[in-house]
């Protein structure tokens, strides 16, 4: 199945960038994610409770980055399983400089199988969809606080969590 979509981002690219490789920000701002931890260059382990539809369930598996180009490329593999089913996919992140911030254009194939495959593609597809859009929505808002941080002095790194990230994305 593939998954493609683009995003802004009102922040520099730099930033969006050392954003989106920071094992400690991907955790935050990874819809799910209970925990993110390296093992190896470039590599984590991850346990992240997601679902489509009423099928549930922990997943375990590992993130790899990879053609790592800063501040303009990077590519991401994912591999987990859990008691719904399993998960593999493979995307790449592109960042193009914005006047007003970052255009992240992203595209990716994703094969997922077990029991969560049996809520159809499209459901399947929708959820990825929803999934990416909190995710980017978590990574500005981290941005912003960044910036704001680099003006005041004082960084507080922003609440995250479903609620608020679908107002994020509400509001963009």
């Amino acid at each position: 199945m593939k998954v493609e979509g683009s995003h802004t981002i009102k922040a520099p690219r730099e930033l969006v960038y050392q954003l989106m490789i920071d094992p400690n920000i991907l955790q935050r701002c990874m819809p799910g994610c209970q925990s993110l931890e390296a093992d190896g260059d470039d590599s984590f382990k991850m346990t992240l409770k997601a679902g489509v539809g009423s099928i549930k369930g922990v997943f375990m598996g590992s993130i790899k980055l990879d053609e790592m180009r800063e501040p303009e490329h990077n590519k991401m593999t994912v591999d987990a399983k859990g008691s719904p089913g399993f998960l593999k996919g493979e995307g790449s992140i592109d960042l193009v400089e914005l006047n007003e911030g970052t255009l992240v254009n992203y595209s990716g194939d994703v094969n997922v199988g077990g029991t969560i495959a049996g809520v159809g593609q499209r459901m399947v597809q929708s959820t990825a969809k929803m999934m990416a859009g909190q995710f980017f929505a978590a990574i500005e808002a981290e941005a912003l606080a960044i910036v704001k941080a680099e003006e005041s002095g004082e960084y507080a790194p922003p609440k995250q969590g479903f609620i608020r990230n679908t107002i994020r994305q509400i509001k963009k």
